[in-house]
């Protein structure tokens, strides 16, 4: 079944229809952010890093809906381990999270950028894909810092332009364009016009197209498999895949000191049709639930990911 197929654009934020209310709000808090930012940028990235941790662990305890709807997920996902370590593991995820934002805020400030590691293996998966001369859809996850991964592969020497959603104050969206600048990632806000024309130029370019699909978003879906459950999930990677030609390849830190690995997903066999694009979407979705079940810290458990989710993350029916 598709779904969302009207999302809203979201291109350059809804500035114009923000109330006087609306307008004071969203100024305070981008000065906070900025004034946060800007203090915490002169800070060593070691200290950034323990800082990062330290927030991680007040807002497991200080923001209850997110905490449990993150508990909520790892009880459906991982439902053969005790609550013990499901609640172990969000405990850690939120850690993780906030380390990853000290390393961000650290590169926003000008510390040097340390790539990650890619290994022989995902190498020749994406030589060998670019070598086809059709680009590549690029897949991936928010596991461990994805932000980093992306500036990894630039370093590495593989072109990337990865979709992004605009924040929804357009001075946010800025800040990440620094960042991304900064690692050498091109970035398409999939709501701006034209977007459409610059993924297809990215392909045709020979570049990495980087299109993250793992969380619930207000975009034409289809249901598919993911983390043993149907989820709503964008078709536009597989869609673009089968009508350009291009191959897919998923790509994602794994275990251990966190290295970047690739792995291509057939799709030789499979029509640009409806039933085509719910395959490769099936196809694409069990190699990420493998990807966060080998590393469950490092992924975003308190996203309501499944439809039949509240946002205190307990069930309730739902109709679509």
């Amino acid at each position: 079944m598709s779904v969302g197929a009207a999302a809203k654009p979201r291109h350059g934020a809804p500035t114009a229809g923000w109330t006087r209310t609306q307008r004071i709000k969203n100024a305070i808090l981008y000065a906070l952010a900025r004034g946060t930012i800007s203090v915490l940028q002169r800070l060593p990235a070691t200290t950034l890093r323990a800082a990062g941790r330290a927030v991680g662990r007040l807002a497991y305890v200080a923001f209850g809906p997110a905490r449990r709807t993150a508990l909520a997920n790892v009880a459906r996902a991982l439902h053969t381990l005790p609550p013990a370590a499901r609640t172990a593991i969000v405990r850690r995820c939120y850690t993780r999270l906030g380390e990853h934002l000290g390393d961000t805020l650290a590169l926003l400030g000008g510390a040097p950028f340390a790539p990650l590691a890619l290994d022989a293996a995902a190498r020749t998966v994406l030589e060998e894909a670019l070598g086809e001369g059709m680009g590549v859809v690029f897949v991936s996850a928010h596991l461990g810092p994805w932000e980093r991964v992306a500036g990894s592969l630039v370093a590495a020497g593989f072109p990337l332009t990865t979709v992004a959603r605009e924040a929804y104050d357009p001075r946010l969206t800025r800040v990440y364009d620094a960042l991304r600048s900064r690692l050498g990632v091109g970035v398409v806000y999939r709501g701006a016009p034209g977007a459409a024309a610059r993924l297809l130029r990215a392909l045709k370019r020979g570049q990495l197209l980087g299109m993250p699909m793992d969380l619930r978003s207000r975009v034409p879906s289809v249901d598919a498999p993911f983390l043993g459950h149907a989820a709503a999930t964008a078709v536009g990677p597989a869609r673009i895949a089968l009508r350009t030609g291009a191959p897919v390849v998923i790509g994602t830190v794994a275990a251990g000191p966190l290295v970047i690995t690739a792995t291509r997903i057939p799709t030789s066999d499979l029509a640009p049709t409806p039933e085509g694009e719910i395959e490769l979407t099936t196809r694409m979705n069990l190699e990420l639930s493998s990807r966060i079940l080998a590393l469950p810290e490092e992924w975003v458990w308190m996203h309501a990911r499944w439809r039949d989710e509240s946002p205190s993350g307990e069930a309730r029916s739902t109709r679509y």
